[in-house]
C-alpha cells in the first residue's frame, strides 16, 4: 500500500468525492451565482456596470486571502478546524450580503464571503492528496476540477433559474443554506486526514518553511501562471457575458443561463479526456495541447465579430475555448499537488489563490478596456492575451521535457 487512500473501500471513495466536490463548488458558486442579477443590482443601487463587476472582484479576491491563511493553517492544525471555522463565517457573511442597504456594504459582505468559501477548495485538494498518489491522485483531482470547472459556468444557470423566482437577494439567502450544510457535512462525515505526527516534519513545522519548499519549485511557479490565466480568461467572459449577451445580443435571464449550461458541457468533456489523456501521457503535455486551443479560439472569436458574424461567431468558437479550459484544470491541480504531498495545503492555497487572485485583477480589465458597450472583441482580446502568457509559461518556465511521468 503506497497511499492511505488505496485501503479505501469504493464506496467510501464515492462519498469522498460527493463531500469534497460539494464543498470545492462552495467557492464558485459563491462567486458566480449571482451573475445573471447584475443589470438587476446595476438597476436598484443606479451604478454602473464596473461597479457591478468591483464586487466580484472583491469577492475573489477574498476568496484568494482567505486560501493562502486556510492552506498552511489546515498544514499545520489539520484539515477539519480551519474548514469547519471559515465556512460558518461564509454563513454569516451570505446573511449579510442578503440585507445589505447599499451596494458599499454589499461589496464588503461580497470580500467576507469570499474568505469563509476559501477553505472548501484548498482543503478538497488537501485531503484528496493526503489520501492519494500518482495516477489515482490524477482521477481524484479530475473529478474536484471537473467541479470546479463545471460549477462557474452552472452556477449562473442556476442564479437565472433562482432570479426567475424570487429578488436578487434571495440568491444569497440560497448561498447562506447551502454553507450551513456544508458546515454539518464537514461536522460530521470528513475525518481528519493529516496525522498529527506529519504536522510537525522537519524543515516543514512553520508557514514560513513549507511556502519555501513550495515556491521553490520552478515547475510549480510555471503551473501557478498557467493556472491564473487559464483561470483569468475564464473569468474575463464570466464578467463580461451578462452585459454581452443579455445587452448586446439581447438573451433574457433564463436564455442566458442555457447559453452557460451549454458552455458547461464542454468543460466536462474537457476534464473527462484530459484525466485519462494525462495518466498516459502526462498532465504537462495536455497542457502544451490546451493552451495552444485557447489562443486559437480566442482569436477566432475576435476574427468572427470583426466580420460581423454575430452571436453563432460568438458563441461556437467560445465552446471550443470552454472545452480547452477544462482540459487544463486537471492538469493544473496534478502538477501542482502530485510534487507537494508534505505540504498539500499550502501548495493547494497558494494554486487557489493565484487563479483567482489574478483573475480578480484580469477580469475586469474587459470593462475599462470597452468604450461603452462590452463586445465580444474586447472580451476576447483579453481571454487571447491570458493565453499567450500561459503558454509561454508552460514552454520558457515548466519545460514539459524536463517534467517525469506520474507513478502508478
Amino acid at each position: 500500500m503506497l497511499h492511505p487512500g488505496d485501503a479505501i473501500s469504493h464506496r467510501r471513495r464515492v462519498l469522498y468525492i460527493i463531500l469534497l466536490g460539494a464543498l470545492t463548488a462552495l467557492g464558485p458558486f459563491t462567486i458566480d451565482l449571482y451573475l445573471p442579477a447584475f443589470p438587476v443590482l446595476e438597476s436598484d443601487f443606479q451604478t454602473t456596470s464596473a461597479a457591478i463587476q468591483l464586487t466580484l472582484t472583491g469577492t475573489m479576491i477574498g476568496f484568494a486571502v482567505g486560501q493562502l491563511v486556510v492552506g498552511p493553517l489546515s498544514d499545520k492544525v489539520g484539515r477539519r478546524i480551519p474548514l469547519i471555522a471559515v465556512t460558518a463565517l461564509h454563513v454569516l457573511a451570505s446573511v449579510a450580503a442578503a440585507v445589505a442597504p447599499d451596494l458599499l456594504l454589499l461589496g464588503g459582505a461580497r470580500v467576507v464571503m469570499g474568505i469563509g468559501a476559501a477553505a472548501g477548495g484548498v482543503v478538497a485538494m488537501a485531503v484528496v492528496r493526503d489520501l492519494f498518489g500518482g495516477r489515482r491522485l490524477v482521477v481524484m483531482l479530475s473529478r474536484l476540477a471537473l467541479v470546479s470547472g463545471v460549477a462557474p459556468v452552472v452556477a449562473p444557470l442556476i442564479g437565472s433559474w433562482l432570479l426567475g423566482v424570487m429578488p436578487w437577494r434571495g440568491i444569497f439567502i440560497v448561498l447562506a443554506a447551502y454553507g450551513t450544510v456544508m458546515f454539518l457535512a464537514a461536522l460530521m462525515f470528513i475525518p481528519e486526514t493529516l496525522p498529527r505526527e506529519r504536522r510537525q516534519e522537519r524543515g516543514s513545522t512553520t508557514i514560513w518553511q513549507r511556502y519555501r519548499s513550495v515556491l521553490s519549485d520552478r515547475v510549480f511557479l510555471g503551473v501557478l501562471v498557467i493556472g491564473g490565466m487559464t483561470f483569468s480568461g475564464l473569468f474575463s467572459y464570466l464578467s463580461a457575458s451578462p452585459f454581452l449577451f443579455q445587452e448586446t445580443h439581447g438573451l433574457n435571464a433564463q436564455e442566458y443561463g442555457w447559453l452557460f449550461a451549454v458552455n458547461s458541457v464542454g468543460v466536462v468533456l474537457g476534464v473527462q479526456a484530459a484525466s485519462r489523456l494525462a495518466a498516459r501521457f502526462g498532465p504537462q503535455w495536455v497542457l502544451a495541447f490546451s493552451t495552444a486551443v485557447l489562443m486559437l479560439s480566442g482569436t477566432a472569436i475576435i476574427v468572427c465579430d470583426q466580420l460581423g458574424l454575430g452571436f453563432w461567431g460568438t458563441v461556437i468558437p467560445l465552446f471550443v475555448f470552454m472545452t480547452a479550459c477544462g482540459f487544463s484544470f486537471p492538469c493544473v491541480q496534478v502538477l501542482a499537488l502530485d510534487r507537494h504531498g508534505k505540504a498539500a495545503g499550502t501548495a493547494a492555497s497558494i494554486l487557489g489563490a493565484s487563479n483567482n487572485g489574478i483573475a480578480a485583477i484580469i477580469s475586469p480589465v474587459v470593462g475599462l478596456v470597452s468604450a461603452g458597450a462590452i463586445t465580444a472583441t474586447t472580451m476576447a482580446s483579453v481571454m487571447v492575451g491570458c493565453a499567450v502568457v500561459g503558454t509561454l509559461a508552460l514552454w520558457l518556465i515548466v519545460r514539459p521535457r524536463t517534467v517525469g511521468m506520474l507513478t502508478p
